[in-house]
């Protein structure tokens, strides 16, 4: 495994200390940051948490990232994709 070393402001690492050991707290925080943004899967993002994939679903759910990205446009365009699919 890869170690990156940072710079936090103090105030930020007294808050991480608080919470617990900041290491773990930090690579979650990367991890969930980057499958927010599209660049992990969600299976990949659980791996790297030690999650079942389900889990972490449910986990980013609960902080807010939704797991399908969709615009409104693109759930009518799948609903009709549905509709002629059912009707054939």
């Amino acid at each position: 495994m890869s170690e990156v070393i940072c710079d936090l402001p103090p105030e930020l690492m007294a808050v991480l200390r608080e919470l617990g050991e900041p290491a773990p707290m930090v690579k979650e925080c990367v991890v969930i940051e980057l499958y927010r943004r599209g660049l992990l899967s969600s299976g990949k993002a659980s791996e790297l948490l030690g999650m079942d994939r389900a889990a972490f679903i449910h986990y980013s759910r609960r902080l807010g990232i939704p797991f399908f990205r969709m615009t409104g446009d693109e759930w009518e365009e799948e609903a009709r994709h549905a509709q002629e699919l059912d009707l054939s």
